[in-house]
């Protein structure tokens, strides 16, 4: 296996060296971890230098930080996907209906290994679900039939467990759905409970196969009419409705990578792409809520964290409540595959538009990769 980092460096060496990438050209993994110390001109609105002829600027906040930064710009059409487009790609399968008058959602899943960029020029060989780490962001409504089509094109046995309720056969374990390489497999079961969940492969070494990047967003969303006493909640998270248009909703899964596979993390994102939501901040409406779909995938740390600066949200452990389970908060952590539900907005006086940031607030995740930043704007143009 190609080793693209020093094994004698670690990811606290990283920090400590102070090392500068060179711009415009092919760097190694080593100068793509130094972060960039050079003066940074004054950030446009969206996060640009309106009078750099197009060249990405460093966001204010991200200068404000230290410029601690990586360097240079993953090439996302070699990878396959890309990470804004990741937040709000939604694959809700093809829907047709059942003898007994119940939907069915067929989903098509592939494994797959590809190399990948997770930082620029630092190359990772992941395992990957339909070509891309995370995987597709699967999303069905309560009670429907899903059929689950994996098919392992990769090298190793893989399988896809799914954390919800279903029968023991389609449980992604050993003997219970595990792949070969070359052969499929149907899973089969209702959706429920309704959701914020996920699934990842279940074959062993687990830890090896989660952290080579197999691991994906499964929300459920309710079916307003089983809960008419919280109907206009569920229909706001029950994707396809007016009321859910209203929401601003992204899928964000929180990972990290182990380049020189020394159980030790030399890089943390969100949606695998260090620093991505730094340089390209996401641009949310400010009069328009929040919905935030949040995993934490990150294997080799116990915990990962989620904060929110200059604003606090209401948080739904889990997603499997329509009422808050913390109010007016500005943090939380989450330990690997636990997941939930965020929401906020920017709508109240005391809020401008502007680059507002978020971070693990692990100051190491973030000097490594996970931060970025919320553009606000009045309208989106």
């Amino acid at each position: 296996m190609r080793r693209w980092l020093p094994s004698l460096v670690s990811r606290r060496g990283f920090l400590g060296a102070g090392l500068v990438a060179t711009a415009g050209a092919a760097v190694t993994a080593r100068e793509t971890l130094g972060q960039s110390g050079m003066p940074q001109r004054h950030a446009g609105h969206g996060g640009y230098d309106p009078a750099g002829g197009g060249t990405p600027a460093t966001p204010n906040h991200a200068t404000a930080h230290g410029a601690m930064i990586t360097v240079g710009d993953v090439d996302n059409a070699r990878n396959g996907f890309d990470p804004t487009a990741m937040l709000t790609d939604w694959y809700t399968g093809e829907v047709s209906m059942l003898p007994d008058g119940r939907r069915l959602r067929t989903f098509e899943v592939t494994a797959e290994d590809k190399e990948i960029e997770i930082a620029p020029g630092v190359m990772f060989p992941a395992w990957t679900f339909n070509g891309r780490v995370p995987g597709p962001a699967l999303r069905a409504t309560e009670g429907d039939r899903l059929r689950i089509v994996f098919k392992n094109y990769g090298s190793h046995p893989h399988s896809m467990h799914f954390h919800g309720i279903h029968a023991a056969r389609m449980d992604g374990v050993p003997r219970a759905g595990v792949v070969q390489p070359g052969e499929e497999f149907v899973y089969e079961f209702d959706a429920k409970p309704f959701g914020c969940h996920l699934y990842h492969c279940h074959a062993l070494p687990l830890a090896r196969h989660i952290h080579k990047g197999m691991y994906g967003i499964f929300v459920i969303d309710p079916d307003p009419e089983k809960r008419p006493e919280f109907a206009d909640v569920a229909r706001s998270r029950l994707f396809g409705t007016p009321e859910n248009a209203e929401w601003q909703e992204l899928a964000m899964v929180m990972n990290a990578f182990d380049t020189n596979f020394d159980g030790e993390n030399e890089f943390y994102a969100c949606n695998t792409i260090a620093h991505c939501y730094a340089k390209q901040p996401i641009k949310v409406v400010r009069n328009r809520p929040v919905r935030i779909y949040l995993i934490n995938m990150t294997e080799f740390d116990p915990i990962n964290s989620f904060h929110l600066h200059a604003n606090f949200f209401d948080y739904f452990d889990q997603g499997t409540t329509l009422t808050p389970t913390l109010r007016t908060v500005d943090l939380i952590t989450q330990c690997q595959a636990q997941r939930g539900i965020i929401e906020f907005n920017f709508a109240d006086e005391d809020h401008e538009p502007g680059l507002y940031m978020f971070h693990a607030h692990q100051s190491e995740f973030t000097e490594l990769g996970w931060m970025g930043m919320f553009d606000v704007v009045e309208a989106v143009s």
